[in-house]
């Protein structure tokens, strides 16, 4: 297995790769080392020009391929990605941080949007209407049109395959605008659809400075719908910028995470789940478990546990076999989460494991506060890193007022045997994801996607396929 860093950067645009010429390059960063280990070239506005027209154009093709033709080289794609497994993963390791063993599921799950889109698409159904004899009455969807997509470094490569896998099973050309973070492993993905046989005018593969690269794709005609997950004030501003020209969009936006605790659980069995899912990806997940509500009778017990558990999670490089959690992303975010463990503290918090910065790379220790007061920084303001802050609670009552006391509802979960109970939370928990006795809420199947400001609109299951289709009734007499 490889590991180092091979990796040819350059855009995909109109069906050929770029390389720098005379673009400006930007350093690719293996936050392991903080050392730069690969330059990318970054998109101009006549590149960007040309990709539009390139995925106008093909967009036209694309839509009127067959379905079934279509997925055939989804499920092509699919098995590209899994023949691939090894060095894709490797990439996203050094670019990204996260372990091997995570970066290898990750690009196992990209595999199985695609097959699952590949199949869905042909459940796109329409309706006739009943009318007189003579008449005819028909609802038919249809492609949006071209598609462009934005998409975050904490997992560059299943979240741009879950755009590109709905986009194009729907019929769409799409523009795909991955992090400047992580460009070998998702340079890779797009490497995979296209040996898999997608015409080369429907995708398009840019990077570039942010800001200018969204507002001069959502201000073209030519693109019909924006996707984009990240974070809540970069959502905003691009759902501004579409509605100038009242564009479709879905928003996957942060969140808090609340996790409730009662102390029907089972204690252990919920600890040793919390922990590994708490660290996955050093925390840097938008349904991350963060603000833990536990049921008074067991707090005690809870962080005892919680912390028993926390210092024995590894950190180290993603490729040695023995890390269980690997640097966060980029130089900015030990500083940011140093600050709310501090303001945290400052208010009272106890630090019951970490706490503090690695002494290289971009590591921050797996941190466990408990009786963390309600005006800390941190019960507001995502981490979106590795802590996670503890309160204890009296009634259920009280449970969900803290569960949605946040303008966030993306992701919660819940810990209790009782059933009835089980029922009454899914009901009261704000949020558009519930997961009661399991981490387990993204599937391909499924919708994945917030309320209040983590969001609208869905990706995955036939409700993220929906939102890349228009509605037309067609009628005849």
């Amino acid at each position: 297995m490889p590991t180092h860093y091979d990796a040819d950067l350059r855009l995909f645009i109109n069906g050929s790769w770029r390389i720098g010429e005379d673009r400006h390059p930007a350093g690719v960063i293996n936050p392991a080392t903080g050392e730069t280990i690969a330059e990318l070239p970054l998109a101009t506005a006549a590149d960007l020009d040309e990709a539009l027209a390139s995925a106008d154009k093909g967009f036209q093709t694309w839509r009127a391929m067959d379905v079934e033709a279509r997925g055939a080289i989804l499920r092509k794609a699919a098995t590209l990605l899994r023949d691939r497994t090894e060095a894709i993963a490797t990439l996203l390791t050094l670019e990204q941080g996260k372990p091997l063993a995570e970066a290898r599921g990750e690009v196992s799950s990209s595999a199985t949007l695609f097959d699952y889109c590949a199949e869905e698409a042909k459940r796109a159904y329409g309706r006739v209407l009943i009318r007189p004899t003579g008449q005819r009455s028909i609802v038919i969807k249809q492609p949006v049109g071209p598609v462009a997509s934005f998409t975050p470094w904490n997992f560059p490569v299943y979240l741009m395959a879950k755009k590109l896998a709905s986009a194009l099973a729907a019929g769409c050309s799409v523009i795909a605008k991955p992090p400047e973070e992580t460009p070998g492993c998702t340079s890779a993905l797009m490497q995979c659809l296209i040996d898999a046989g997608v015409p080369a005018n429907v995708i398009q593969l840019v990077f570039g400075v942010p800001d200018m690269v969204s507002r001069h794709l959502i201000g073209s005609r030519i693109i019909r719908k924006i996707s984009f997950t990240g974070s809540v004030p970069v959502g905003k501003h691009l759902m501004k910028l579409a509605a100038d020209g009242a564009k479709r969009v879905t928003m996957e936006l942060g969140g808090h995470a609340p996790v409730l605790i009662f102390d029907d659980c089972d204690l252990e069995k919920t600890l040793d789940m919390v922990v590994p899912q708490k660290f996955r990806n050093a925390g840097q997940v938008c349904v991350s478990p963060t603000r833990f509500y536990v049921q008074q009778n067991i707090y005690d017990a809870f962080v005892k546990g919680f912390a028993a558990r926390t210092t024995n999670v590894t950190t180290g490089s993603g490729l040695d076999a023995e890390t269980k959690m690997g640097p966060l992303a980029n130089a900015r975010r030990p500083a940011a989460i140093g600050a709310l463990v501090d303001d945290a503290r400052a208010k009272g918090a106890r630090v019951l494991a970490g706490g503090n910065r690695g002494d290289h790379g971009y590591f921050f220790q797996p941190t466990v506060l408990a009786d963390v007061p309600q005006e800390a920084d941190i019960m507001s303001n995502e981490p979106f890193g590795p802590v996670a802050v503890c309160r204890p609670f009296e009634s259920f009552d009280e449970a969900i007022e803290q569960a949605n006391r946040l303008p966030y509802g993306l992701a919660a979960f819940a810990f209790t045997e009782n059933g009835r109970r089980a029922n009454l939370l899914g009901d009261a928990i704000e949020s558009g994801m519930v997961g009661i006795n399991t981490f387990a809420i993204s599937t391909p199947d499924s919708p994945f996607g917030g309320v209040k400001e983590s969001g609208f609109g869905s990706e995955g299951g036939p409700e993220g396929m929906e939102s890349y289709f228009v509605t037309k009734a067609i009628h005849q007499a």
